[in-house]
């Protein structure tokens, strides 16, 4: 099984079933040396906000998120739905245990 940290829209019930068939059962986790910044995506109906991790290397910068465990295929399925605004990053959450998560696609000013 592959970790996957998640600090939005993939700890929703819904997008779980959505997105994978079932429901995540998953386990508190902080992250360190990221910011949690909002990026503007445009949409169908409008920009829609929405939250992303960007790399501070500061030890203050924490995140609270939701460490799962998930298949191979189900990563594939996260990557497509992310899309390409985000790219998929290895980090080391403050537990030592390494997971994979979803951060910036590209530099940009936030």
């Amino acid at each position: 099984m592959i970790k996957l940290f998640t600090y939005g829209t993939l700890q929703h019930n819904d997008v779980q079933e959505n997105l994978f068939g079932r429901i995540l059962t998953g386990t508190p986790e902080t992250l360190i040396g990221y910011a949690l910044k909002q990026i503007k995506i445009e949409e169908e109906f409008g920009i829609v906000h929405y939250p992303i991790i960007v790399e501070t290397h500061q030890p203050e910068d924490t995140i609270n998120g939701i460490v799962y465990e998930i298949t191979t295929k189900e990563l594939h399925q996260a990557d497509l739905y992310e899309g390409l605004h985000y790219k998929r990053v290895e980090v080391q959450l403050q537990s030592n245990q390494k997971a994979w998560a979803y951060s910036v696609a590209t530099k940009r000013h936030y």
